[in-house]
């Protein structure tokens, strides 16, 4: 579905991405775990072509990504949905015409669909009857649910989460998790999270990368992660990180 080869990437001296390989297989949710600082966000802007690597190559369904005219970028990101970690709602948009606002950027659909699908999307998301509100009207949780249902609206193939559960609290956390494997389920959509969330992650994800210093060190099922006897993924997953993560 999508794949990473030898992918570098630098800004000025600073090295994040340094020949990373990764594989995100299609109709699963795929995490990418690692400590801070480590280039996650930087990995998921290259998977939609929000940064082009410095040399190596990012396939979504076969066709390259880098170096593309942005007519072709185009029309490979309207197979993305993203959640971003701040939500990005338009603040003096209603609930209502944030979810629309992709169908009516992107479709030609008359008013009445429109309408049918941003309450579709909400009610999935379990938000009902709040579709006149502001953003500032709603808490952390509902903020992200209906991101969440901006992301869904136009059914996407992939959908990407760039932290989806920072500045939750643990309740809130568990059910921002639960609502993504729920809508993983109805509609089937290949998923990349980009979390801290250890170990709650693991009842997310059916697959697991660990990136440090600018590589996949591990790559497998959330079993496979969790039992790893790789010395640098025990050591996070562990939480011990008072010193640097040994690597052998």
């Amino acid at each position: 579905m999508i794949s990473l080869r030898n992918v570098h990437k630098s800004f000025g001296a600073q090295k994040v991405l340094d020949g990373l390989n990764l594989e995100i297989p299609e109709g699963k949710i795929t995490a990418v775990i690692g400590p801070s600082g480590e280039g996650k966000s930087v990995l998921l802007k290259h998977l939609i072509g929000l940064l082009q690597p410095d040399s190596g190559q990012v396939e979504v369904e076969g066709e390259s990504i880098v170096g593309i005219r942005r007519s072709q970028l185009n029309r490979i990101r309207e197979k993305f949905g993203m959640l971003f970690q701040n939500v990005a709602l338009f603040d003096s948009m209603t609930v209502f015409e944030n979810v629309a606002f992709p169908l009516q950027e992107k479709t030609a659909l008359p008013a009445d669909e429109i309408r049918r699908r941003v309450l579709a999307a909400l009610e999935d998301v379990g938000l009902k009857n709040i579709e006149n509100k502001y953003p500032d009207e709603l808490s952390g949780g509902m903020k992200k649910r209906v991101g969440l249902a901006r992301a869904v609206v136009l059914n996407p193939r992939i959908i990407l989460f760039d932290e989806p559960t920072t500045g939750l609290d643990p309740i809130i956390k568990r059910a921002i998790h639960q609502l993504i494997k729920d809508t993983h389920a109805k509609f089937g959509f290949t998923a990349v999270i980009v979390s801290h969330e250890i170990p709650e992650i693991f009842d997310v994800a059916q697959n697991v990368a660990m990136l440090y210093r600018g590589e996949i060190l591990q790559h497998g099922t959330s079993e496979v992660i969790m039992n790893s006897d790789h010395p640098a993924v025990r050591q996070f997953i562990s939480g011990s990180l008072d010193g640097p993560i040994q690597m052998i």
